[in-house]
């Protein structure tokens, strides 16, 4: 049985109503081969580490492999700064015309380095570069681009980029962080030592709801994604 299979039965028996993807993220030349071979739906390759060519070659032998099996994929020129997975980057910009080349083959969606990084921002970040953006975009030809990292970038700046062809926003951290910020409540009010309240369904519920919660809030107020699913 396939994981995508599972995560069906997953969804039919619970009565959700909207389409539901699984999705690798930043996944290794090996890790998306084995993630599009279990079934997932949906897989990003990461070859932003390598030189370009490499990087490019690799993308073509993921994308055709993808596409066979009916899946999306995504691929990334220029680093995200930050750490993420064991990808580190310091977050260079994109190079247009590297988008450009791996656009071209096909790809669904397109990560490409504006300035963003993973985790929490410094004080001194100098914020999305909008002027690279725009160029990517335009050579694209409005392919897909996703923007990683998405956590504690000003909310204008995401609904900016949005406006310029940002499709899929990555949000992460600040999941964690309310997550964590619940669980932590719960422990501290002495949740956990009442009852049953040690359960692992019990204990990581409040970090749970406070996820659901979070992302609730964006897709209706930031993003502006709520009911669209297809």
């Amino acid at each position: 049985k396939t994981v995508a299979a599972m995560v069906k039965e997953i969804h039919d028996a619970m009565g959700i109503t909207v389409p539901v993807a699984l999705h690798l993220d930043h996944g290794s030349y090996e890790g998306a081969k084995a993630a599009i071979e279990a079934g997932f739906t949906s897989v990003m390759f990461d070859g932003s580490h390598y030189a370009f060519e490499e990087n490019l070659e690799k993308s073509k032998e993921m994308i055709a492999l993808a596409h066979s099996k009916g899946l999306s994929i995504e691929c990334e020129v220029g680093g995200i700064g930050g750490e993420e997975d064991g990808v580190i980057s310091a977050g260079e910009l994109a190079d247009p015309q590297e988008c450009k080349t791996i656009a071209d083959l096909g790809v669904d969606f397109l990560a490409a380095g504006i300035g963003n990084i993973h985790g929490k921002y410094p004080a001194n970040w100098a914020g999305l570069n909008f002027d690279r953006l725009e160029e990517i975009q335009n050579v694209t030809n409005g392919k897909p681009l996703v923007l990683h990292g998405g956590s504690g970038i000003p909310r204008e700046q995401v609904q900016k980029a949005i406006t310029l062809g940002v499709s899929k926003v990555n949000v992460n951290t600040e999941c964690q962080l309310v997550f964590a910020e619940a669980t932590r409540k719960y422990i501290e009010a002495g949740k956990d030592q009442e009852g049953k309240g040690y359960d692992p369904r019990k204990l990581l519920k409040p970090g749970a709801d406070a996820i659901t919660a979070l992302c609730k809030e964006m897709m209706e107020n930031f993003f502006g994604s709520a009911g669209k699913a297809e």
